[in-house]
């Protein structure tokens, strides 16, 4: 099954972004994905087909916050 991203989830890609950090936060959810890396904040548009292959695990969702 296809897992259904919110606006705060935390994932982790299979490319570590160069300021060393692999976990990004979820800020934008459609037909592109906006996310920000969590070691340096800096953040990045992507479509979806690119993001969901580039996704490797899911660190933290919504409901784990509650």
């Amino acid at each position: 099954m296809e897992h259904k991203y919110c606006i705060g989830e935390i994932v982790e890609l299979k490319k570590q972004h160069p300021c060393g950090s692999k976990q990004w936060e979820i800020t934008r959810v459609g037909a592109d994905f906006k996310i920000k890396c969590l070691g340096c904040e800096h953040q990045v548009m992507l479509p979806r087909p690119k993001f969901e292959k580039s996704v490797k695990k899911i660190i933290r969702t919504i409901e784990e916050n509650s």
